[in-house]
């Protein structure tokens, strides 16, 4: 984990002693990480930020597990105008130690490989901001708007309509 690579949002968790138990964490955005994250994201606003994670396992081997909840403004595509919006996202992911990734296979076909543990910790801001940017519509709607292509015969003549129709009647 290197300054270069965290974004506006860092909270990093030790997990060299991450207790039997397992580990509760919350993450809360500031006001200024909730502008810089929407300026990062192309978004009018972000309101409200937060997650709860947690974590199980071992210093080698983590899983972290838990939901993001955001409040957010969008642009419609059909209108152009802004609308509120609350998005919410699961999260799953493993993390696994450098010397350890690969060393265990994934316990199913698909599985994404573990993410790294860097320097004993996991970045669980960086992770919020993450699954804040999966969650995001790449195409969002404002609710009960929809969009409607222009039918063929509901388009003004041209002005070559009129011509032509002149040509056909001489």
């Amino acid at each position: 984990m290197t300054p270069e690579s965290v974004g506006p949002l860092s909270r990093p968790v030790s997990v060299e002693r991450l207790p039997p138990e397992g580990l509760e964490e919350t993450v809360v955005a500031t006001p200024e990480e909730c502008a810089a994250l929407a300026d990062d994201f192309k978004l009018p606003a972000i309101h409200a930020l937060s997650a709860r994670f947690r974590l199980t396992g071992t210093p080698r081997r983590v899983q972290v597990v838990g939901r993001i909840e955001a409040s957010i403004t969008q642009i419609c595509v059909v209108t152009l105008n802004p609308f509120d919006s609350i998005l919410e996202e699961d999260v799953e992911v493993d993390f696994a130690a450098p010397e350890h990734i690969g060393a265990e296979a994934p316990g199913h076909e698909g599985a994404e490989p573990p993410d790294e543990i860097v320097s004993g910790r996991i970045d669980l801001g960086a992770l919020t901001a993450e699954f804040l940017a999966l969650g995001l519509d790449p195409h969002p709607r404002k609710p009960g708007v929809a969009f409607t292509p222009e039918a063929a015969d509901d388009k003004p003549d041209s002005p070559f309509a009129a011509l032509g129709k002149l040509k056909r009647d001489e």
